[in-house]
């Protein structure tokens, strides 16, 4: 009998119901508003930006309305200018390049490797061009070797950001992720690791780029509100150079994070494990790489990549659709038109690319899985069993 799977790979689980009391008791002050606080009360918003610097050992932090929100006030609070050229992944997601673009910056992307991370040996030739800033997108939750990439940048005197949106609670030898960086920014979007619909997190130990974000989320002269801002003096000059492009975070989403990020340590083991399972069951399939997960990286098991490389396009559309028909959903990057959430470097047309050929190979090759928490670990299983049956049905008629 042929097994199937009817698990939905969109279904989150509930907010924890400490969330869910947290926002009541914010809906009924009818105090939503970060600001809008009563006396004595430092409010959600304030309250999570406290908790998530010290789960991260940030000196700052700064809670804001997106992931791509945080990323692109990273950019401004540096000074990229428009015109001015940033370094990024060619394997990532369409927010990281349009956070460039929206400032007005020139995306130039760095390759990939097979282990899906940034092509280090493509960013030591690249990074030795114009661009001052390497907005690096850990993509899919892989960590590449930071303390060789921090190297290269910082020989080249080129600031790092981080996009962590995929790895809050990963590190690589211990570092969090978004701690290397001179900024690190974090997503709260649903399909992220805390999720309150949308939201995102800032966080940097520059009291001068930090003091700069928080003027431009919108803080008009409440910074002092903040319990993890730099001193006042840090604000003298930059609240009047500044200008306000409001972004901020309110006190309902922060409520519904607060308990979530309490309980992130054993959310992340849990991913790890439905991680564990998948990867054991698709090991060894001809015709079907996993990527290496180095041991100095602390990762995140939410989703899981394996590369069907040197496929023809027929194949592999024939693997998601015969996968598809069993309920298993996978997404393809190496697909001529983006569909949903998945695009390549080539797709976004706003931003100048040429082609690589090395990049472009892994690309072509890489099928994507989300893990969702409501899936068990026999779940996780029944889903690789369905994988491998079909891949290997279709690596063997070919």
């Amino acid at each position: 009998m042929t097994e199937i799977f009817t698990g939905n790979f969109t279904q989150q689980e509930p907010i924890p119901e400490a969330g869910i009391e947290a926002a009541l008791k914010v809906m009924r002050s009818g105090r939503l508003h970060r600001y809008n606080v009563a006396e004595g009360e430092a409010g959600e918003t304030a309250l999570l930006e406290q908790e998530f610097a010290a789960y991260t050992g940030a000196k700052y932090c700064l809670a804001v309305a997106s992931g791509g929100y945080a990323m692109g006030a990273a950019l401004r609070a540096l000074g990229v200018a428009p015109g001015a050229q940033v370094l990024t992944n060619a394997f990532t997601l369409a927010p990281v390049p349009g956070a460039i673009a929206a400032v007005g910056a020139v995306p130039v992307f760095i390759g990939v490797t097979p282990d899906l991370v940034i092509d280090l040996g493509d960013l030591a030739q690249k990074v030795r061009g114009e661009a001052k800033v390497l907005m690096l997108s850990h993509m899919r939750g892989h960590i590449c070797d930071m303390e060789r990439l921090m190297a290269i940048c910082d020989d080249a005197g080129v600031a790092v950001i981080e996009d962590c949106a995929h790895t809050m609670g990963g590190a690589w030898k211990g570092v969090p992720s978004g701690r290397q960086g001179v900024m690190g920014c974090y997503s709260t979007q649903t399909y992220k690791h805390m999720n309150s619909g949308e939201g995102g997190l800032l966080v940097s130990d520059d009291a001068e780029l930090m003091a700069r974000a928080i003027m431009l989320s919108g803080s008009y002269m409440l910074f002092e509100r903040h319990l993890a801002a730099p001193p006042p003096e840090a604000f003298a000059e930059i609240k009047y150079q500044t200008p306000n492009v409001s972004g901020r975070m309110d006190n309902l989403r922060a409520a519904i994070l607060r308990p979530q990020l309490a309980d992130l340590p054993a959310q992340v083991a849990r991913w790890n494990a439905r991680y564990r399972v998948l990867e054991e069951g698709l090991a060894d399939v001809p015709g079907l790489a996993l990527t290496t997960r180095p041991a100095e990286e602390t990762y995140v098991g939410s989703s899981i990549q394996f590369l069907l490389t040197d496929w023809e396009e027929p194949a592999i559309t024939e693997v998601l659709a015969r996968c598809a028909k069993r309920g298993v959903e996978l997404k393809w990057f190496g697909a001529a038109e983006p569909a949903g959430f998945t695009s390549r470097y080539d797709s976004w047309r706003y931003a100048p690319s040429a082609p690589m050929p090395a990049s472009d190979r892994v690309l072509r090759g890489i099928v994507d899985m989300r893990i969702p928490l409501t899936f068990s670990e026999e779940d996780c299983a029944l889903i690789a069993r369905i994988i491998r049956a079909e891949v290997s049905a279709v690596y063997q008629a070919a």
